[in-house]
């Protein structure tokens, strides 16, 4: 099955796209209920556990990406301070902390308000947001929880790109 045959019988409820996506992937996947379901990707940095979820009376698939990274409280405001400066840099989406687990997490939420219906292409699209967005950011979010620095000093490390390699 190619991703044309899916978006042709894309089915009404997004979570039910997603599910085929997992599937035609080989990604692993815990299927909750009937608008709920969990990815569990690997990235770079870390394992992420990445929930879909169609909220009816919004109207909108809620994605919420949580990776294995737990802010301690000696550190809390500091990285309340990098997720400040991490959120003006993005464009879709934003990170915040899951204040019941001190978890910092992805979020994002795809409106598709008066009977629009997702395309395999927006969901693979903010599934990669998210990635990318963890991938970019995560060293930041250790250099500060890890490593004692400041948010502007995590920041200006995150975002010094090289060129080539070693």
């Amino acid at each position: 099955m190619s991703l044309i045959d899916i978006e042709a019988d894309a089915p009404a409820n997004p979570v039910d796209l997603v599910e085929q996506l997992a599937a035609l992937n080989d990604w692993s996947f815990e299927r909750s209920d009937e608008d709920e379901i969990t990815l569990s990707l690997t990235s770079r940095w870390t394992d992420c556990h990445v929930s879909f979820q169609w909220m009816d009376e919004l109207e909108s698939l809620h994605l919420a990406c949580a990776f294995d990274f737990k802010v301690p409280d000696g550190r809390r405001a500091e990285v309340l301070k990098l997720l400040a400066l991490v959120n003006e840099q993005m464009w879709l989406g934003h990170f915040d902390i899951w204040s019941q687990e001190n978890v910092i997490m992805f979020r994002y939420a795809l409106v598709l308000a008066g009977g629009a219906t997702a395309s395999d292409r927006q969901c693979a699209a903010i599934l990669d947001a998210a990635l990318d967005a963890v991938e970019r950011y995560y060293p930041a979010f250790q250099f500060v929880v890890w490593a004692g620095k400041t948010a502007k000093e995590a920041m200006d490390t995150a975002l010094f790109d090289t060129v080539g390699e070693a």
